[in-house]
């Protein structure tokens, strides 16, 4: 081989090299923990297990007679049932406690 086609090679190996060291992706930290919620917007843990009722309360804008904006009023949120993924031992075995008899 000649000689100036193993330099221009080794050249561009060089380059290849410096090129991903310097553009390499740096990772931006552990991804966020996903959180299971219902549809509307809630998690489990503001539901009632037993009648699947949200507790959560829902910020709402109210107007007076005229029309004009008077504030905030808190409203119960109107969820019927719980529809997000469910936790694994609920799926296989159903709640033990508190006793029922």
């Amino acid at each position: 081989m000649e000689p100036i086609s193993l330099v221009v090679g080794a050249a561009l190996l060089a380059m290849g090299f410096v090129a991903g060291r310097l553009g390499r992706r740096r990772p931006a930290g552990p991804p966020p923990v996903p959180t299971a919620v219902c549809g509307c917007g809630h998690p489990l843990s503001q539901h009632d297990t037993e009648s699947n009722t949200c507790y959560a309360e829902l910020r709402r804008d109210t107007f007076d007679k005229r029309g004009r904006w008077a504030g905030h009023s808190w409203v119960p949120c109107t969820c019927r049932q719980y529809v997000g993924p469910r936790p694994i031992d609920e799926v296989f075995l159903p709640r033990m406690l508190p006793p029922t008899d």
